[in-house]
């Protein structure tokens, strides 16, 4: 018996310094703080839509995009963004003026979700903790992704785990219908196209001051698993950059995640930050487009966000297998030990796959008009919730307990 209250101070201890390094500038930005809104736990939630984004600041890059699609949406049905991560809650909020909360705890979410009337929960990554919100049974779960690409890992059994997924294009839908099985994607799909291109502003390039053209290379990171390693920074990076610099003004746009995984990848990007002309961090990817000529990129969402800009486009060829898709057999293929200057000047001067590139993009990205995403984004929330609604209202007149 003595020994509890020892072990009771242990753990008081314990929770002291958790939550001191929590408040702390050393916890890591890639894990979340998990400091709880406590002002808002006996609050219900004003809002129909809610958006759950449980990871950490180094996962910025995949909400920011559909920061203008939620803002439109929360004009007509009311968001609100639950964290687990108060630094991302905060820009979140700074950014948007969206209402952002951070909960710590699944108990937390139960306990408001209890008091509120959320309608749809909506997903902008496949984290495993997105489970915590996935269990409740009175909201319709909707997958949004933070972008279309060919890559193996852009489809995943876990979209079983939604009531429906909104995809860009005709490629997304028909990726995951060849690639999950027991799944009928045609009937838990709903296009909408990119409404993440619709919040872009459209900038005039800014030219190198010397004439010289412009090549953006943009590669991905290493990625967690093997199979789906597309990255090129080792492989390509740094001895595509020198054969490039001095003919052509090279922008580096490195992936945030790279060398999370692999310290020598980490390395490959510091050498490629080295070496380039200008390293494109704390800008948007507009902006880096717009400057550019050409784009060297990886299998990855970068490519499809290029393709409407009809400019010419290379794909790293990858070390790893990777799945058949159209834009591979379309876009020529750049290989390790390739003439770097030589292919790039070609397609600068020719673009022999320009008009093939351009029979692309609805394919992939659905109606390219600006602002015809986002109203598709609009309207199938509206359809969703409509949907929702009507199963709830059939439970109730059955005299069933729960939607």
């Amino acid at each position: 018996m003595a020994s509890e209250p020892r072990v009771g101070l242990v753990r008081r201890l314990q929770l002291w310094a958790i939550g001191r390094l929590r408040r702390s500038r050393f916890l890591p930005v890639g894990l979340p703080d998990k400091l709880t809104d406590e002002s808002r736990l006996d609050s219900a939630f004003s809002q129909q839509v809610l958006v759950y984004f449980p990871t950490a600041q180094d996962s910025l890059y995949q909400i920011r995009p559909w920061y203008h699609a939620l803002k439109t949406l929360d004009s007509t049905h009311p968001v609100v963004c639950v964290f687990k991560d108060s630094r991302t809650a905060a820009i979140v909020r700074r950014e948007t003026g969206l209402d952002c909360v951070t909960l710590a705890r699944y108990g937390q979410l139960d306990g408001i979700l209890a008091l509120s009337d959320v309608k749809l929960a909506l997903y902008i990554n496949h984290d495993p903790i997105n489970f915590e919100c996935l269990r409740f049974t009175s909201l319709v779960h909707v997958y949004l992704g933070h972008g279309d690409s060919d890559k193996g890992v852009s489809v995943s059994n876990q979209v079983k785990a939604y009531d429906w997924c909104f995809l860009a294009g005709r490629a997304a839908l028909e990726r995951t219908g060849a690639s999950v099985m027991l799944y009928d994607a045609d009937a838990r799909s709903i296009l909408i196209g990119q409404p993440q291109l619709d919040g872009a502003v459209h900038l005039e390039g800014v030219p190198s001051h010397d004439g010289r053209r412009t090549v953006l290379y943009a590669p991905t990171w290493e990625a967690s698993q093997p199979s789906v390693s597309y990255g090129s920074l080792e492989t390509h990076g740094a001895a595509l950059v020198r054969a490039l610099t001095g003919s052509y003004r090279v922008i580096y746009r490195p992936h945030p995640l790279n060398g999370v995984i692999r310290p020598s990848y980490a390395a490959a990007d510091a050498a490629v930050r080295d070496l380039a002309d200008r390293v494109d961090i704390d800008v948007p990817l507009e902006r880096s487009c717009a400057d550019a000529d050409l784009l060297v990129t990886d299998i990855s969402a970068v490519s499809l966000t290029w393709l409407p800009t009809g400019k010419p486009l290379l794909v790293t060829r990858p070390q790893v297998a990777y799945p058949p898709s159209r834009l591979m057999t379309t876009v020529p293929l750049l290989d390790r030990d390739a003439d770097f200057a030589a292919i790039v000047g070609e397609q600068l001067s020719d673009d022999p796959t320009r008009h093939a590139r351009a029979d692309l993009v609805e394919h992939y990205l659905g109606d390219p008009t600006p602002g015809a995403a986002t109203t598709r984004f609009v309207q199938a929330c509206t359809d969703v919730i409509a949907i929702r609604d009507a199963h709830w209202a059939n439970k109730q007149a059955s005299g069933a307990t729960g939607p």
